[in-house]
């Protein structure tokens, strides 16, 4: 499907499959082997683009405004390559990269943050605005920042409850913006 605002394109022979409570705002481009769950919501000029692997979003995750979502080929060391695995309830911050990584259920990628190949943040996991994760594993609770990340703290009980309150926010702010811009039924 195409539309003047949103390319949705299938690629070497596979096509996004989107769920249909799922928000895709105008300026996305969705492409290939793409999965995106119930509720979840990527936001305005986001590129998701799985050619040469995966990559899956999760329910209720949110892709915040012109973040760029990718995976890794396979390649002779890695027979695999990256696929981009995003779970549920994951918040991904305005222009933030993601690529060749996994990002476990209820995980938190700041601002502009980016995180590579073979990385891992676990459920409940942050990293925190404009930090850079390059392969390594964010533990669960935990909070990385800077360039390279490394670990800074635990994350308390009240911040990980902030984070979850987030993301229902963004899936009430999600049906919002899709009544608002005629894409509902």
């Amino acid at each position: 499907m195409t539309r003047s605002d949103i390319t949705i394109a299938p690629f070497n022979g596979h096509h996004p499959r989107i769920h249909s409570s799922a928000f895709i705002a105008p300026g996305c481009r969705i492409i290939g082997n793409v999965e995106i769950g119930p509720d979840a919501s990527i936001w305005y000029n986001c590129v998701v683009r799985a050619d040469v692997n995966r990559v899956i979003i999760g329910a209720r995750t949110n892709v915040q405004d012109g973040s760029v979502i990718h995976c890794d080929s396979p390649k002779p060391h890695n027979p695999n390559g990256h696929p981009t695995i995003i779970g549920d309830d994951v918040l991904i911050g305005h222009m933030a990269m993601v690529h060749g990584c996994v990002l476990e259920d209820r995980a938190f990628v700041g601002l502009g943050a980016i995180v590579m190949d073979g990385s891992v943040i676990e459920s409940d996991g942050m990293l925190a605005a404009g930090a850079q994760l390059t392969g390594k594993r964010i533990g669960a609770r935990q909070l990385w920042m800077g360039r390279p990340a490394k670990y800074a703290r635990d994350l308390d009980d009240a911040t990980v409850a902030a984070n979850q309150a987030g993301v229902a926010g963004y899936v009430r702010n999600a049906r919002a913006h899709a009544e608002a811009l005629g894409l509902t039924a």
